[in-house]
């Protein structure tokens, strides 16, 4: 981990210097300045970082970039620094968390609903603001999370967006006390939403093509562990789909009980085919969306987890490989979650 404020307010950093496929190695390290720490800013050292799919789909051109040549990682777990005169609640030396949220207005009408994840102006970290891919980031104070001393840095960082999107994704899915949940890819969100669903008391059912994800699946304490396209043995309450595939939308529906929901938990999704609303809407089965997530909801799961202790099966790597494990998560070499530590 970066232990002292740079020199000169610059650090070393990767940086999508194209979009490409990850196999061609988008991404490129190199020293750049850090942003102004700001009022509410806190300058960070790096100490882990998650590797996130959201960081494929924006090295690989499925997401628009935002900022040119943008540092991805919002799954950042470091220590403060140095923190700007507003930044309320956190001092050097203090452990924080940093997620995909990095800001909204405030004032609209989504922001005032307790809705901010639907702002207009939100923006977000590795996307619209430099992110963890690097020795030091700054993080707005306003939506960095406090986190716990104890665990390493490496098992934490998965619950700043694999574990709050997976929460999100589950209470989207209105599964019932005691009800049956179907996985639809289970990488490093699903391994974390399937501990969370079973310490509520649900049944879990994993659809996913890799064996080896099955297996850890049913190490975990899933009830089945199938492919992706198959059927679960029973009918599902409500199911989540993980895999970025749009092709299991109508296969998930099929899956789902008279009045089952799912819920899309990727920010890009290949497109959908047609669906027979007999056959995938009918009985009141529900289809929705899972867009970001809330301050609230990234709160409500970190005291979940605290109280549940997850275990978080991550592939480590040092900084230095980033293109590395970006390129290994495209080609589905990843069980659990990849992250970035400290070199």
């Amino acid at each position: 981990m970066a232990t002292g404020i740079p020199p000169e307010n610059r650090t070393t950093a990767w940086v999508v210097d194209r979009t490409a496929p990850a196999a061609e190695r988008p991404l490129r390290r190199v020293e750049r300045p850090l942003p102004p720490l700001g009022r509410h800013g806190l300058l960070v050292g790096v100490g882990a970082c998650g590797v996130c799919r959201t960081d494929l789909h924006l090295a690989e051109g499925d997401l628009p970039p935002h900022v040119p040549r943008c540092t991805p990682g919002h799954e950042v777990v470091g220590r403060v620094l140095a923190a700007g005169p507003d930044a309320a609640g956190f001092a050097p030396g203090d452990r924080v968390g940093a997620a995909w949220l990095a800001g909204t207005c405030g004032t609209c009408r989504y922001c005032r609903a307790g809705r901010e994840n639907l702002c207009p102006a939100s923006r977000y970290t590795g996307w619209d603001v430099h992110g963890g891919y690097a020795e030091h980031t700054v993080v707005d104070a306003r939506f960095a999370y406090p986190l716990p001393e104890g665990p390493p840095d490496e098992e934490l960082a998965p619950l700043l967006c694999a574990g709050i999107i997976g929460y999100r994704a589950l209470e989207r899915a209105e599964l019932p006390p005691g009800g049956r949940l179907g996985l639809y890819g289970f990488g490093a969100s699903a391994h974390l939403t399937a501990q969370l669903a079973l310490s509520r008391g649900a049944t879990i059912h994993v659809l996913t093509r890799s064996a080896e994800a099955r297996s850890l699946a049913l190490g975990l304490g899933a009830a089945s562990a199938r492919g992706a396209r198959d059927a679960p043995p029973e009918p599902l309450d409500a199911a989540i789909l993980f895999a970025p595939v749009g092709d299991l939308v109508p296969v998930a529906l099929e899956a789902l009980d008279r009045g089952g929901t799912l819920s899309v938990a990727g920010i890009h999704l290949t497109d959908i085919p047609a669906l027979t609303y007999g056959r995938h809407l009918f009985q009141e089965r529900t289809l929705r969306s899972v867009t970001a997530n809330t301050r609230a909801d990234g709160r409500a799961y970190l005291a979940e987890a605290v109280r549940h202790r997850p275990v978080v099966h991550v592939r480590r790597y040092p900084m230095g490989r980033a293109d590395d494990a970006l390129a290994d998560l495209a080609a589905d070499r990843v069980t659990g979650v990849a992250v970035l530590v400290a070199d």
